[in-house]
């Protein structure tokens, strides 16, 4: 049995980058981003990605390295902030974006992992979000049908998973990796530590290692904060040191 284990981001995408592919990029914010694997993506030079996420990156951070290169066309996200540069690219037209509100961007995705095709949400009935959608009533209320989503390459990073792919994931980190995980035709998963199988609790592992293609050990991890907010100090507003 060939081994899913890589020696790094770049050898774990080697063979499956090309252009117009569509990819998904797990995380929140800056936590729980596959840092390693976005870097390398960016260093592949591929052209006119389809990226699906909850936002794309923040200023000189995450996924915005690959949008500030040139590699991006559409992004498909619930939270655009702290990003200049998509901002000017979606004014001037240099990049489609998708707005989805972010449950329903989360259950778009669960969705397409578990091979349902479309359902119905009540959120965006009435808003642009349900233009040119179907909608139905049910009992009285009205819902808008949202297709479920699958993606060429989905990359997530775990904190801890085994050398068969078996993931768990640290607080944050499980919002958009797991359900991403499940959704990618080819799932690469970049993790903090890296044992032997056996050595996870089974009842630990949130994302079974048959979702998982490729897997590797990352480094070089910081946590970066999109805006950065602190109190004055006590001294300063005239109040007890």
């Amino acid at each position: 049995m060939q081994s899913k284990v890589f020696s790094d981001a770049t050898s774990a995408l080697a063979g499956i980058l090309r252009d117009n592919i569509v990819v998904m990029s797990g995380g929140f914010g800056l936590c729980g981003i596959p840092e390693n694997l976005i870097t390398a993506l960016r260093d592949s030079n591929v052209k006119g990605l389809t990226v699906i996420g909850n936002n794309v990156g923040a200023d000189n951070h995450g996924m915005w390295a690959v949008l500030a290169n040139g590699q991006i066309k559409k992004v498909l996200a619930s939270y655009v902030g702290e990003n200049k540069i998509l901002e000017q690219l979606y004014m001037n037209g240099g990049v489609e974006i998708e707005f989805n509100p972010q449950g329903t961007l989360a259950e778009r995705i669960r969705a397409g992992g578990a091979g349902i095709p479309a359902f119905f949400t009540r959120t965006g009935y009435g808003t642009v979000i349900a233009d040119g959608k179907e909608t139905r009533e049910f009992n009285g209320e009205h819902y808008v049908m949202e297709t479920g989503l699958v993606a060429d390459v989905a990359l997530v990073k775990a904190w801890k998973g085994d050398t068969e792919g078996n993931l768990i994931y640290r607080k944050t980190a499980r919002n958009f990796n797991p359900m991403m995980a499940t959704a990618g035709k080819i799932t690469i998963a970049e993790v903090e530590i890296l044992v032997e199988p056996g050595e996870l609790h089974p009842d630990q592992i949130h994302t079974p290692g048959i979702f998982v293609n490729r897997i590797f050990k990352g480094g070089n991890y910081v946590k970066h904060i999109e805006r950065l907010t602190t109190r004055p100090h006590d001294n300063a507003t005239g109040g007890n040191a």
